[in-house]
């Protein structure tokens, strides 16, 4: 039973479960800001490692699945990123945004990796949260932030009707 200062989890985004195979089969995969690890459970069905990162891991640390590393780190305290150097098959951000991470998110897809990433864009605020410009791409930002790095295989800035009325902007991208 869900309390009512809870939410119900999300069921994995569409977008994530359409291009998912893109990443390279028994490829490590990041899952940035994972939340409860919808994203995490579906890669690890799939036969993936996973590294998940967020500030609250409780609900990654009650999936105890085996091939799961889970990592506490808050990535907007302006600390260093935590990977170093460390690239993963598959690079994976749902509804997050911290515009300085962006370049080292793009770095962290290994080569034949994949870059999967969908959050909000501007018009969100029409509907609802979030509705600060600092948490709402612009057209074509995710665009840009892979030009010249990563080729991209699928791109949308869309309106969307569930699972809640939103603008979303969403990038599958390879690195070659």
């Amino acid at each position: 039973m869900v309390s009512d200062t809870q939410h119900p989890p999300l069921a994995p985004s569409p977008w994530i479960l359409r291009f998912a195979g893109l990443v390279p089969p028994g490829g490590t995969v990041l899952d940035l800001a994972a939340g409860d690890g919808r994203h995490t459970t579906v890669f690890l069905d799939l036969g993936h490692p996973v590294t998940a990162i967020d500030r609250k891991t409780t609900a990654l640390t009650a999936l105890g699945r085996p091939n799961l590393e889970i990592i506490a780190a808050d990535l907007e305290d302006a600390g260093p990123w935590p990977f170093g150097r460390r690239r993963f098959a598959g690079v994976v951000v749902t509804n997050y945004l911290h515009r300085p991470l962006l370049p080292a998110i793009i770095a962290a897809v290994a080569p034949g990796g994949v870059l999967l990433y969908e959050t909000f864009a501007a018009g969100n605020e029409r509907f609802g949260r979030p509705v600060s410009p600092e948490h709402l791409l612009q057209p074509g930002e995710l665009l840009d932030a892979v030009r010249g790095t990563l080729r991209v295989a699928a791109y949308e800035n869309i309106e969307l009707s569930a699972p809640k009325r939103s603008m979303v902007q969403r990038i599958a991208a390879i690195a070659d």
